[in-house]
């Protein structure tokens, strides 16, 4: 394991000394002081911080290894799930083996929660948990990188360029091989960044990476050795949609999304604490692989995450209201695209979050929502 010390989670015996050495980290405590108590936090700082020590202290006192860490991440999950959504489900799990180890390539719209909530299904359905691919540019203060690593998080680097990038993802290849191996379930998405347009498409660049590791044998035999398995995940309701759609006006109308310090931060932020409503994960089965081009492959997990999507009535409304605004020429789709019945309650949230949202950013935000009915109900594409 020495050669992924830089990349990979902490393991067993570290993470006792890590959670001790947060509690001693003032920039981390202030805040989770300014997190637990927003506007006191404005005159209190001093006395708040010496609270939030005490109280953050007495959750993590059972933390002295990788399981236990896991069972509090599952308690703050449980209180997330009750507080931000109306149900999570999942489908898929059942053709899957609790005996083997699995990669999962996600679609990725929400930085933290999506490998967070496939986790919690995992846990809740007895089965390890996965190791979390994340980039480099998440960590860019020391203790939000201790934070990921002790919630079993892997390093991407993705800042680096020419050889020491190339040196790089051969080793990332070669540690998600390693856990593979050694009968660890991994999470990674399709894509570096999220789908921010909702559509989901995975980057062959990704399929090579997974097989740098393995020059030696045919792309098909190594990543038949990760035993890949694509998951589609789907929220009612984007916390992110108004941030997701300025990005995209920005991108439209400059050319450029300029990102601060503080972007990646506070989407996690909105994703982890705004509301969702429904969710689901679909698991697909594990791929088959009898090809080398990394193209086809990219577009086999793409029809298995297509298909496992599950459509919210969000995403018709989503769809009619583009119809009815003209914001947009749609292309031609099958019946069952209009006809979705969609709960009155969803519908009169929705156009609430609409409401909120410049009307310069209504075709964006519609869009990100519409664009999986229209991929899945495109005439001639299935």
């Amino acid at each position: 394991m020495d050669e992924f010390n830089q990349i990979r989670p902490y393991q067993d015996d570290e993470i006792r000394p890590v959670v001790d050495g947060l509690l001693t980290n003032q920039e981390f405590i202030r805040s989770i002081a300014r997190y637990y108590y927003p506007r006191l936090s404005r005159y209190l700082l001093p006395l708040l911080e010496i609270l939030a020590r005490k109280r953050l202290g007495s959750q993590l006192q059972t933390v002295v290894d990788v399981a236990t860490m896991q069972d509090l991440i599952a308690e703050y999950m449980d209180k997330m799930i009750r507080d931000t959504t109306s149900g999570l489900t999942h489908s898929g799990l059942d053709r899957l083996s609790k005996d083997r180890p699995y990669l999962f390539i996600s679609n990725h719209r929400d930085i933290a929660m999506d490998p967070a909530f496939v986790n919690y299904v995992l846990h809740q359905e007895s089965m390890d948990t996965c190791q979390i691919a994340i980039g480099d540019n998440l960590l860019k203060k020391p203790f939000v990188a201790d934070l990921m690593r002790l919630n079993k998080s892997f390093i991407v680097h993705r800042s680096l360029k020419g050889r020491e990038l190339l040196k790089a993802l051969d080793l990332l290849s070669r540690y998600i091989h390693h856990c593979i191996d050694n009968q660890h379930n991994v999470w990674i998405a399709q894509r570096e960044g999220r789908a921010k347009n909702g559509i989901d498409e995975t980057e062959p660049a990704l399929i090579k990476m997974l097989a740098m590791g393995q020059r030696k044998v045919p792309l098909r035999e190594s990543l038949s050795r990760l035993h890949l398995v694509p998951v589609a995940i789907s929220y009612q309701f984007d916390a992110c949609d108004k941030l997701k759609a300025q990005e995209l006006y920005q991108l439209e109308t400059t050319g450029k999304f300029e990102k601060t310090d503080q972007s990646d931060i506070h989407s996690i932020v909105t994703g982890i604490i705004g509301q969702k409503g429904k969710v689901h994960l679909g698991f697909g089965e594990e791929l088959t692989i009898d090809t080398d081009d990394p193209d086809a492959v990219a577009a086999t997990i793409d029809a298995q995450i297509l298909a496992n999507y599950r459509l919210q009535d969000t995403n018709f409304l989503a769809l009619r209201l583009l119809k009815e605004s003209s914001l947009v020429t749609l292309p031609t789709l099958a019946d069952t695209a209009w006809n979705a019945e969609i709960d009155p309650a969803v519908e009169t949230c929705f156009h609430n979050r609409l409401a909120a949202v410049d009307s310069s950013l209504h075709r964006h935000f519609l869009q990100m929502y519409a664009n999986p009915v229209i991929r899945r109900f495109r005439i001639g594409q299935g």
